[in-house]
């Protein structure tokens, strides 16, 4: 039996996804060929490149105007790549800081330039989403993170601002409806919702580049991955390959509204278990909850042997929380079903 997998990250994907990519690891496209030893020149992985750049557009409604690059270097890479190409060299950025992945970003962007931190939550262990913060047009962009995976906190309602808006969007992207064109660039880790560790996806407004001011070293510029195509140096090939599968499953089984509803159907299904079960209390702000990690506790301590053997019994892997908030977190990302939610809702009924 397959586990039951609550990782947060790399995490789970779809099966169907599973078996094309080990398809196209022993032979892709009747080439004689693995994926993994083909030219990333070669007009076959070309070919997946523009379809997995085009299907991003589309899944976003978003037109000509707008880049999409696979990248390397994770999320933590954009930390630094996003103040480089749109900090000004006497302007200055406008960020929130609602956990541990949005403090770094905030960190590689003070040593890039001036930096002002117009929003926390950090007082009371990033278990809310601040609200009450305005952003003018004195900053060059504003960056915000719409998921916290740590905390279990996720932006319902995004603010309006008088400048560029970024974000950070690594652990809950396509996974819920949003006005994509409000944001001028957006960024995520694959690992969550997308495919592997390895591609790390930028989607970006041409026209808010090459105005920092800046020398920007050629690996950090944006412009220069625009002119080669995501390709200015060898890209991680089997990322994206997969990247671009989960994307087409996720298209052909309803796109980003559909994958909304069963997110939200999923949530629903593990918050009122933790809500009305006294065992269990839920570490984030209601009106803040993420629909991508649920993070609780036990309110009786001295029941955690019983629940750790209960769940690790029934197939379940990946609940611990991390060690930032301790207790339990259930990552339920678009690829997580139903069933395996409703067997850890069980689990939770039986203590």
């Amino acid at each position: 039996m397959k586990k039951h997998n609550f990782s947060a990250g790399p995490s789970i994907l779809p099966q169907d996804v599973f078996q094309k990519a080990s398809e196209a690891v022993l032979n892709f496209n009747g080439m004689g060929l693995s994926i993994l030893e083909i030219s990333h020149r070669s007009k076959e992985f070309v070919a997946v490149m523009d379809e997995a750049r085009a299907i991003v557009k589309r899944l976003m409604n978003l037109g000509d105007d707008y880049e999409v690059l696979y990248l390397q270097g994770g999320a933590s890479l954009q930390f630094l790549m996003v103040p480089f190409n749109l900090l000004s060299v006497d302007g200055k950025a406008a960020y929130t800081n609602t956990g541990t992945w949005a403090s770094g970003a905030i960190k590689e962007a003070k040593a890039i330039g001036n930096v002002d931190v117009v929003a926390s939550s950090k007082e009371a262990n990033y278990n809310y989403i601040p609200k009450d913060y305005t952003v003018g047009s004195e900053y060059d962009y504003f960056h915000c993170t719409s998921n916290n995976t740590i905390f279990g906190t996720q932006i319902k309602e995004f603010p309006k601002v008088d400048t560029l808006m970024v974000c950070d969007m690594s652990s809950d992207i396509f996974s819920r409806e949003l006005d994509f064109s409000q944001f001028d660039l957006i960024y995520a880790g694959a690992q969550k919702n997308m495919g592997p560790a390895g591609a790390t996806l930028v989607v970006v407004k041409k026209s808010i580049l090459g105005k920092s001011g800046r020398t920007i070293p050629t690996y950090l510029d944006y412009t220069v991955h625009i002119d080669k195509e995501s390709m200015s140096n060898t890209p991680p090939v089997f990322a994206v390959y997969v990247s671009y599968l989960t994307l087409k499953h996720l298209e052909e089984n309803g796109g980003i509204a559909a994958a909304e509803a069963r997110n939200n159907a999923k949530a629903k299904l593990l918050y009122d278990e933790i809500d009305n079960n006294p065992n269990f209390q839920g570490v984030a702000a209601v009106e803040d909850r993420s629909f991508m990690n649920v993070t609780f506790t036990l309110t009786d301590e001295s029941k955690k042997e019983a629940f750790d053997s209960a769940w690790k019994a029934a197939g379940i892997s990946g609940l611990n929380g991390h060690r930032s908030v301790g207790g339990y977190r259930a990552s339920i990302y678009n690829a997580m079903p139903i069933e395996s939610v409703q067997v850890l809702v069980d689990v939770m009924k039986s203590i």
